[in-house]
């Protein structure tokens, strides 16, 4: 646990261009939890996918169209949604925002 990065500041953290309007950034991570920071554009899309991580996300800022499974909601700042392990789901941002999102376990394929 010495070696593992406890703390981060709002600075910190490598921003990866993902297209569609949408970056992220992972903030911290352990191998049994990340947090990972996305920020959207007006109209930009976190495409539906599916995972094998349980994800919870908190709409930091703005208002997001968020389907999880075969339900649809309008979100927005504060409010937040799990998306289950294998379940499909994806959000688009209907104004300028930004998620923090958590999985567990954590997603290796963001740290590549």
């Amino acid at each position: 646990m010495m070696d593992t990065k406890l703390f981060a500041r709002g600075d910190e953290g490598e921003w990866v261009d993902l297209g569609q309007g949408n970056r992220r950034r992972v903030i911290l991570h352990t191998d049994e939890l990340m947090l990972v920071e996305f920020a959207f554009e007006k109209g930009g899309i976190g495409a539906l996918h599916s995972h094998p991580h349980v994800q919870g996300s908190y709409i930091a800022e703005g208002k997001f169209e968020v389907t999880v499974g075969e339900r649809t909601q309008v979100l927005s700042t504060g409010d937040s949604f799990i998306a289950p392990s294998g379940v499909v789901h994806g959000v688009k941002a209907l104004e300028a925002g930004r998620l923090i999102d958590s999985f567990t376990p954590h997603r290796a394929d963001f740290l590549r």
